[in-house]
C-alpha cells in the first residue's frame, strides 16, 4: 500500500501538465495494485467457539458511493459533496445487501480514472476562492509561492479526517514538498495545494476500509483491530461515514482499547444525528430499495403514479423505520403490524388519503387494509411489474429480505405461455395456478406465492382495490405453518416468525463487520447476538449497542496459514491475495 501511496503522490507532483503526464504513467500499475485491494476474499479462517469471543473476519473493502459522499461532505460540507457524482462503481448484491460486494468489486480502468476526474474537481473547488476562506486554517505569505507551514497546516488535518488515520511522517513531508514544487512552477499557492488534496483523494488509505490490526495483549497470539480500524469499523457501522475528530482522538488515546471507553464512545455515536444517516442507509439497502433508481410504471395504467410519487414512497418507509427503531426506540417486530406513518401530499392521493401540507404524521384506522410495511406503497411497488401486481416477486421478496431464506432461481427454458396467456384466468391466483401445474415449477412457487397472493388486493402501483377485472380476490395463504385469511393475517404471521429478528441480527451484523457472515465461525456470535435482541425486547438500538461493545466486533479470527508476499504480484498474474494477508503484511505481521 505505501508503494501505491508513493505512486499516487509522485503523479500529483508539479504543474497540471505533469501531473497528467504523471497519472498516466502510474495508471496501470495503480490499477493493479487497487485490483488486489478490492479483489481481497473472504478474509481470515479460523477462530475459537467463543460466545461472542469468536473475533470477526478481516478484510478491506472499498468505499461505496454513499460512504464516498458522507466522507467529502464530513470533511468539506455537503455542498462540495453534492458538486460531483460520486465516482465508486456499482456493486453487486451479495447475501442481501450490496454493502456486502465493496470487499470484492473491481475497478476498471475507466472507473479509476473516473476517480481521478473527482478527486481534481473536489479538490480544486475546496481551495477555490469562495471555499477556501473557511475551509483553510491559514492564509499564505505569499498566495503566488509555495508556504510549506500553511500548506502542511492544512493536509496534516485533512489528510487524518480522510484518510482515518494521521498521516505519516513521510507521507506528509512527501506532500508538502510536492504542493510546493507546484506552487512555484505554476506560481499559484492553491494549485500546488489541491494537486496534494487530490493525491490524498486517490490513495488507498481514503478509498478503502481496511481492517488494519495489531496483537491483542488480552489474548496472546491473537490480533485485533488498531485504534484507528476500530474507529473506522464503528463510524461506518453507525453512521455510513467516516469517524469525526472526537473518535480519532479516542483511537489515538487508546480509549477504545478500554471497555469503559469504548461505550462512551459508542453512547455519544448513538446520541448522534449521524446515527439517523447510517440506519437509512442500512434499511434502504436491505430492503433493496436501490431497485428505485430505475422502477417506472406505465402512465396509461397507473396515471396517479409518477417517478416522484415512488421516490416519496421510499422515503415513507425510511422515516416509518426511523420513527419507529431510533425516535421511539420500538419492539423491530412491530414495524409489519404497525398502522403508524407518514404521508406526503402526493402519496396521499395513491392512499385515498385527504392531503395535507408537507409531510405529516398519519396514523391507518383499525379496519384499514393498510397494516405494517408490507401494506406500503415502496413495497408494494417496487416488487411488481410496470403495468401489474406479481405475487410472486412480493413473496421472494419477504423471504430472502426479511426472513433470510434465499429462494431458488427458476429453472432454465421455463414456459411463461401458461402465465401470460391464459384467457380465462382474472386473477393472479388463476394465472399462478394454471402456470404451477408444471412440477418444475410448483415447488419454488410455494414458498413465494401464498405470501404474495394476500397482498393481492393492492395493485401493482400498491393502490388498493376489491378485485381484479371484475373478480373478487381471495388472499388466504400459509406462511411457514401459520394460515391466515388476509393481508391482517399474513402481517401477525411475519411478525410472529422466528426468522424474522434473526435476519435482521444477521444483516446489522453483516453490515457492521464489512461482509457476510461465515455460517461456521460466526454462528456463535449470531446466537449471541439474537438472545441479547430478544432479551432487549427487539429493539434496534440495543442490538446495535450489543455488536459495537463486543469482543467479536473489535477482534479478529486468527489467520489459519500466513503467507509472506514478498512483492506485488504481476499485473498479469491471476493472483488473489487475502484480504487478512495484505492488511497484515501492511502492520508486518506476515511471516
Amino acid at each position: 500500500m505505501a508503494a501505491i501511496a508513493h505512486a499516487i503522490t509522485a503523479a500529483g507532483r508539479g504543474g497540471r501538465g505533469l501531473r497528467l503526464r504523471g497519472m498516466r504513467a502510474v495508471l496501470p500499475g495503480l490499477l493493479g495494485a487497487l485490483l488486489l485491494l478490492a479483489g481481497c476474499g473472504d478474509g481470515v479462517q479460523g477462530g475459537d467457539a467463543g460466545v461472542p469471543d469468536a473475533g470477526s473476519a478481516q478484510r478491506a473493502r472499498l468505499l461505496t458511493a454513499e460512504q464516498y459522499r458522507n466522507s467529502i461532505a464530513a470533511v468539506f460540507g455537503a455542498d462540495i459533496a453534492d458538486s460531483v457524482l460520486a465516482p465508486m462503481p456499482p456493486l453487486s448484491r451479495t447475501a442481501g445487501l450490496r454493502a456486502n460486494g465493496a470487499a470484492a468489486v473491481g475497478l476498471t480502468s475507466d472507473q479509476l480514472s473516473q476517480i481521478q476526474r473527482s478527486a481534481a474537481a473536489i479538490a480544486a473547488k475546496v481551495v477555490d476562492e469562495s471555499h477556501r476562506a473557511f475551509l483553510l486554517p491559514c492564509r499564505p505569505a505569499d498566495a503566488g509561492a509555495a508556504d510549506a507551514a500553511c500548506a502542511e497546516a492544512f493536509l496534516r488535518e485533512a489528510g487524518r479526517l480522510l484518510q482515518r488515520r494521521p498521516l505519516a511522517d513521510e507521507r506528509l513531508t512527501a506532500l508538502v514538498d510536492g504542493a510546493g514544487r507546484a506552487a512555484e512552477e505554476m506560481e499559484d499557492f492553491y494549485t500546488g495545494l489541491a494537486l496534494a488534496l487530490e493525491a490524498v483523494l486517490l490513495s488507498p488509505e481514503f478509498l478503502f476500509i481496511t481492517d488494519r490490526s495489531e496483537p491483542d495483549p488480552a489474548r496472546p497470539g491473537r490480533r485485533r483491530l488498531d485504534g484507528y480500524a476500530l474507529a473506522s469499523r464503528l463510524s461506518f457501522f453507525l453512521w455510513n461515514g467516516p469517524p469525526d475528530a472526537a473518535l480519532l482522538d479516542a483511537a489515538a488515546s487508546g480509549a477504545l482499547h478500554s471497555e469503559a471507553g469504548l461505550r462512551e464512545a459508542v453512547t455519544r455515536m448513538l446520541a448522534s444525528s449521524r446515527l439517523e444517516t447510517g440506519m437509512r442507509a442500512f434499511f434502504d439497502d436491505m430492503l433493496a430499495f436501490d431497485a428505485f433508481d430505475s422502477l417506472a410504471k406505465d402512465p396509461m395504467v397507473y396515471p396517479r403514479v409518477t417517478g416522484s410519487t415512488l421516490a416519496q414512497a421510499r422515503e415513507q418507509t425510511l422515516r416509518t423505520i426511523v420513527d419507529h427503531v431510533l425516535v421511539r426506540n420500538l419492539d423491530y417486530r412491530d414495524l409489519f403490524t404497525t398502522r403508524r406513518t407518514f404521508l406526503s401530499p402526493a402519496l396521499a392521493v395513491v392512499y385515498d388519503l385527504p392531503a395535507e401540507p408537507g409531510w405529516a404524521p398519519h396514523e391507518f384506522e383499525e379496519d384499514s387494509p393498510r397494516i405494517g410495511l408490507l401494506t406500503q406503497v415502496s413495497f408494494l411497488a417496487v416488487h411488481s411489474h410496470a403495468v401489474r401486481s406479481s405475487p410472486t416477486q412480493r413473496g421472494k421478496a419477504l423471504r430472502e429480505e426479511l426472513l433470510c431464506q434465499k429462494v431458488p432461481d427458476p429453472p432454465p427454458n421455463v414456459d411463461f405461455s401458461a402465465l401470460e396467456e391464459n384467457a380465462h384466468a382474472k386473477t393472479a391466483r388463476e394465472r399462478l395456478d394454471a402456470h404451477n401445474s408444471n412440477p418444475s415449477c410448483a415447488g419454488c412457487h410455494l414458498v413465494t406465492d401464498p405470501m404474495g397472493l394476500a397482498l393481492e388486493h393492492f395493485d401493482g402501483a400498491g393502490q388498493y382495490r376489491e378485485t381484479e377485472n371484475g373478480a373478487p380476490l381471495d388472499t388466504a395463504g400459509e406462511l411457514d405453518g401459520v394460515f391466515y385469511d388476509g393481508v391482517e393475517g399474513l402481517a401477525e404471521a411475519l411478525r410472529n416468525h422466528p426468522k424474522l429478528p434473526a435476519c435482521l441480527v444477521n444483516r446489522v451484523y453483516a453490515w457492521g463487520t464489512g461482509g457476510p457472515p461465515s455460517p461456521v465461525h460466526d454462528r456463535p456470535t449470531l446466537a449471541w447476538l439474537e438472545e441479547r435482541f430478544a432479551d432487549e425486547g427487539y429493539r434496534l438500538r440495543a442490538l446495535l449497542e450489543a455488536l459495537a461493545t463486543s469482543p467479536a466486533f473489535r477482534t479478529l479470527r486468527p489467520e489459519t496459514e500466513p503467507v509472506k508476499l514478498d512483492r506485488e504480484p504481476p499485473p498479469t498474474a491471476p493472483a488473489r491475495i487475502t484480504e487478512a494477508q495484505l492488511a497484515l503484511r501492511d502492520t508486518g505481521a506476515t511471516r
